[in-house]
């Protein structure tokens, strides 16, 4: 028996933007063996630094942990696609200098993850949100090599948003930022795939799509 607990933002926890129909957290519970628990600790609007007062309402019996984090600390820094910059060179400097306050944000949060002791696995932020910019699509890339050089240095397995919601459909018409019933079921099984048959104790990093 296992029990899985979703902690980040609202990739997971996105019941408000698919009414009347089930949020990932649901469709997580429909992927799982029957037995598995899964747990939703994620909270819309969370940054990778809430996500070490999410753990302190863990589960005694939590068996596998799965972060989404990131998304909403690109949105509090997308303020910088607006600033003026003389090259590109000097535009890229900006990106790398946000990039590396996320990267340490981030392993700082994966840090509190791995104390926790629990078989552990993260997501990439998704990048093909219907009408998101190229500029926006760029920038983001910064931010997903940041989870990817962490989560491999962490011997984490990675489940690849980018590739997992890779269509129109799999984006909320409530906000386009937030997946769908239709993406959800896509990132719950994929979650419930890492869960049940990535093997942890080889300590290695997976890409799952």
């Amino acid at each position: 028996m296992g029990h899985v607990v979703l902690l980040g933002d609202s990739i997971f926890d996105n019941a408000r933007y698919v009414p009347e129909r089930p949020p990932v957290i649901e469709q997580l519970r429909q992927s799982l063996p029957r037995g598995w628990l899964a747990t939703l600790l994620a909270v819309d609007g969370h940054i990778t630094d809430d996500v070490v007062n999410q753990l302190q309402r863990l589960p005694v019996d939590a068996t596998h942990l799965v972060v989404s984090a990131g998304g909403n600390d690109a949105l509090g820094e997308s303020g910088i696609l607006g600033e003026a910059a003389c090259t590109v060179g000097e535009a890229l400097e900006v990106i790398h200098e946000v990039r590396a306050r996320f990267q340490q944000s981030y392993r700082t949060m994966l840090q509190a993850l791995l104390a926790v002791e629990k078989p552990t696995a993260v997501c990439t932020v998704y990048d093909t949100i219907p009408g998101l910019a190229p500029a926006e699509q760029a920038a983001l890339a910064a931010f997903n090599e940041a989870i990817l050089r962490e989560a491999i240095a962490a011997a984490l397995p990675v489940i690849d948003l980018r590739l997992v919601c890779d269509r129109p459909a799999d984006y909320s018409h409530v906000s386009p930022i937030e997946p769908s019933m239709v993406g959800g079921a896509k990132i719950a099984r994929a979650i419930a795939e890492v869960a049940t048959t990535h093997d942890f104790a080889r300590r290695r990093s997976v890409i799952y799509v």
